[in-house]
């Protein structure tokens, strides 16, 4: 088989983007690198092999198999990239999202690298809570040394993943949390103010009710050593400063992000099980220590049907996408008992959404309008019960997960429900790539603009819809192409008819508060969580981020993360000379007592706090005080 064979060159159902991405990352090779399946043949694989799971049920798994092959072939369904890279091959792990936990001892934190070493070589994606960890300083009592507390060990952890590549084809992703109360967590808040530092982590703080009701009250809130069960420290920090320092550095980042951790627990839908204390590396999915998640998504644009959805066609399509991922829970290879313990007792899964942006362009809809949000509303509402409705149809045949009866379901007198919760909204990266849609639940990013994936590689995207109404209305020109190649946005642009600009509009285009609408009306009907950019111009400032996490929070969002364009040396996704518009210089020196040797002190605690330099900020970690040149 000759490798344009392979990529399906010719079919009209993969893009020239997607049979890269493909070719690189999904399709079976041989040791020399040449392909040896096609993009159909990697389907069936997928299909066939999912479907084994039904035999456990007393079913035939031949019509499931095409029946699963169908929606996958015309990529209304699309499962998360694990489970197409090793599905029907011999690794067979087929989870994108684990949690693992980390404890206060060496044995436990050199247990949990090994483990996510295991996990991310099969391309799964790890969170870890660092809030166990004693505080840097604190007393080790095997040698009665000093701690060097959790910021020191995820550098540990950073450094293991730099030396692993997920499933042979990617680089690793983690997510780090810390509680907002935790000693070390002005540290935290600063460790990727030095862009080189922790780069195959996402950070975010556990952000607590009470430490939202000290920032309100413009109060003080008490640091808790994990030590001895959690005890107070006696420190105390002004949490207002806290909060703007986040914001400060998110401006500056894109990170820290934002979890309300409390939020997140009170829908834990098994809370006898122990708290859940991180996500997965995006954020979407809160899970409980060593537990996975199976993810995947329906392209909603696929759906629109003469000015609305085809409702009854989408609802088969949701119920098929929860009979598949439950499938996958018992064909999966756990990469360690635990995870498989806790994975089949609880059977989390998640029907998400992509191609939210291309839908509302079918249906005439400004992603930033009251309707588009109504519609949103509806849409997800509608996933959801039905998602729902299938879990229950599913446990009458296949019995409810093993923890049920424990679970918040049954609390509330919940029919029994084959999996503990259903419903995600993920980012879509590479599958929505596949699919040839916008992605997740996000405006368009650019009608044109050049998206950077698989190390290095630089993809050139323009949007089929917006090129395909600009010929049929006469208004199409090389000239136009280039010029949007340049700006992204068609805001502005007299050559582009008044209702079309309106209509594409994308994620520089639309408020802040239209971005957190958007994610508030799929949080409502989402049961685990919602990865969504709240996207910033680049002449935003660090108050408008701080406004935004504060609307996130009475929005009843479970976290929120933000990014200013321009703000880091490399993005993912650009448009124009990014250059032009990036000030790259780190924003902010964090400073120890340890680390200086000047005599000047912090005018709020007077601890040592070095001199800024021009252009740069120092950050006092044992206050949170800034000083800015």
């Amino acid at each position: 088989m000759t490798a344009q064979t392979a990529l399906g060159v010719g079919s009209a159902l993969w893009t020239a983007n997607a049979r890269t991405v493909l070719g690189r990352r999904y399709l079976r090779k041989d040791s020399d690198g040449v392909l040896l399946e096609a993009p159909e043949e990697m389907l069936a694989r997928v299909a066939h092999a999912v479907a084994e799971a039904e035999r456990a049920y007393g079913a035939d798994p031949k019509p499931i198999a095409e029946r699963f092959l169908r929606a996958l072939s015309r990529l209304e369904f699309l499962p998360n990239s694990p489970t197409l890279m090793n599905a029907g091959r011999e690794l067979g792990q087929l989870s994108a999202c684990f949690v693992l936990p980390v404890g206060d001892s060496m044995p436990e934190i050199f247990d949990a690298v090994k483990w996510a070493a295991i996990i991310q070589q099969t391309g799964g994606g790890t969170g870890f809570s660092f809030s166990r960890l004693r505080p840097s300083g604190d007393v080790v009592n095997s040698t009665r040394g000093a701690a060097s507390g959790p910021v020191s060990f995820i550098e540990v952890f950073n450094s293991a993943t730099q030396a692993i590549r997920q499933g042979g084809v990617r680089r690793g992703a983690n997510m780090a949390v810390l509680r907002v109360d935790h000693p070390d967590i002005l540290e935290f808040i600063a460790a990727k103010a030095d862009p080189a530092r922790l780069t195959n982590f996402n950070v975010s703080v556990a952000v607590t009710d009470r430490f939202i009701a000290a920032v309100k009250a413009d109060g003080e809130y008490e640091l808790i050593s994990p030590r001895n069960g959690g005890t107070g420290t006696g420190r105390r920090l002004r949490a207002r400063r806290v909060w703007e320092l986040i914001a400060q550095l998110a401006w500056k980042s894109g990170e820290p992000g934002v979890i309300f951790i409390d939020r997140v627990n009170r829908d834990n839908p098994t809370p006898a099980l122990g708290e859940m204390e991180s996500t997965n590396p995006c954020g979407e999915l809160p899970l409980l220590p060593f537990e996975s998640c199976n993810l995947g998504s329906i392209d909603v644009a696929k759906f629109v049907r003469e000015g609305d959805f085809d409702w009854p066609r989408l609802a088969e399509c949701v119920h098929l996408a929860v009979r598949f991922l439950d499938d996958v829970i018992d064909v999966n290879r756990y990469p360690l008992p635990q995870i498989e313990e806790i994975t089949r007792g609880n059977r989390k899964i998640g029907v998400g959404v992509m191609g939210l942006a291309d839908a509302f362009i079918e249906l005439g809809l400004a992603y930033d309008s009251d309707d588009a949000v109504k519609m949103a509303d509806k849409l997800s509402a509608f996933i959801g019960h039905e998602a729902d409705r299938a879990s229950e149809e599913l446990a009458e045949v296949r019995g409810a997960f093993s923890n049920f009866a424990q679970s918040r379901w049954a609390k509330a007198g919940n029919k029994p429900r084959r999996n503990a919760t259903t419903t995600t909204i993920a980012p879509t990266g590479t599958l929505s790539i596949l699919a040839g849609c916008s992605g997740g639940i996000e405006p368009l990013y650019a009608i044109a603009f050049q998206r950077h994936v698989l190390s290095g590689t630089r993809l050139d995207e323009v949007h089929p819809q917006f090129v395909a109404r600009a010929q049929r209305e006469g208004w199409y020109s090389a000239e136009l192409m280039s010029k949007l190649a340049e700006r992204g946005s068609a805001h502005g642009m007299g050559e582009v008819p008044a209702q079309v600009r309106r209509l594409f509009v994308t994620a520089y285009d639309v408020a802040p508060k239209w971005h957190l609408e958007m994610q508030a009306a799929f949080q409502r009907n989402v049961q685990n969580a919602v990865s969504k950019t709240i996207n910033f111009p680049h002449s935003a400032t660090a108050a408008d981020v701080e406004s935004s996490y504060a609307r996130a929070f009475e929005l009843g969002l479970k976290g929120v993360t933000v990014y200013r364009d321009g703000s880091r040396e490399e993005q993912v996704l650009s448009f124009g000379d990014t250059a032009k518009k990036t000030d790259l210089a780190p924003a902010f020196a964090p400073t120890t007592a340890a680390a200086l040797s000047t005599d000047e002190g912090c005018p709020e605690c007077g601890q040592p706090i070095a001199p800024a330099r021009q252009g740069a900020c120092s950050i006092c970690l044992a206050c949170g005080y800034t000083r800015c040149l």
